[in-house]
């Protein structure tokens, strides 16, 4: 079953990302299924974090679809190359989102690793933001702004895992933000080969 709005509505974004692992993301892309499951996540306050891109109110042509409700794909293009998806969070005007950082693939494997141009099923086929957009088909030009309740990407239910199952870190690749850089709010499944670093 699709995750509801009432997910995505709530106020705690690191608890949202939590809760994130181990569902499973879903897309549809030119009728080509594929499904992974999520395994490593960053969460983003919209209010007092300098890794936000909208933190305290930035508002930009990329970051407006963070305003919107939660339960909308935020999708842009990282050094003109990589497509990185967020799930936004919390009411409208809030700016909160996860970073899904890594995947485990689960079925469209093939059409995965024709996307990746790979020749077998290896960790690096979706460990890392960019590569599992690439190989789910997630792009900014057709899933940024998606309704995460529709029929082109979805994610949908799975038991939450207890918090020995999950290891807590800071996240990755924001050191710009200062002190902000610290907070302890990348996740990953524990002992799950199909995360982007440890």
């Amino acid at each position: 079953m699709k995750l509801q709005k009432s997910f995505y509505q709530r106020e705690n974004v690191v608890q949202i990302a939590k809760e994130l692992l181990g569902k499973t993301l879903h897309t549809l892309v030119d009728g080509v299924y594929t499904v992974a499951k999520i395994t490593e996540v960053e969460a983003y306050s919209g209010r007092d974090d300098k890794a936000c891109h909208a933190n305290n109110g930035v508002r930009t042509k990329r970051t407006e679809v963070m305003y919107a409700e939660g339960g909308h794909a935020y999708v842009y293009l990282c050094y003109g190359i990589h497509h990185l998806f967020n799930v936004v969070t919390n009411v409208a005007d809030e700016a909160d989102a996860v970073l899904i950082r890594a995947v485990e693939p689960i079925e469209g494997i093939d059409i995965m690793l024709e996307r990746r141009k790979k020749g077998k099923l290896e960790k690096g086929l979706s460990s890392g933001p960019g590569t599992l957009s690439q190989a789910l088909g997630i792009t900014t030009k057709v899933h940024y702004g998606k309704w995460l309740l529709g029929d082109e990407i979805w994610i949908e239910e799975a038991p939450n895992l207890n918090d020995t199952e999950i290891v807590v870190s800071k996240r990755i690749g924001v050191d710009y933000a200062e002190e902000d850089a610290l907070k302890p709010w990348r996740f990953y499944i524990k002992d799950n080969k199909w995360i982007s670093r440890k």
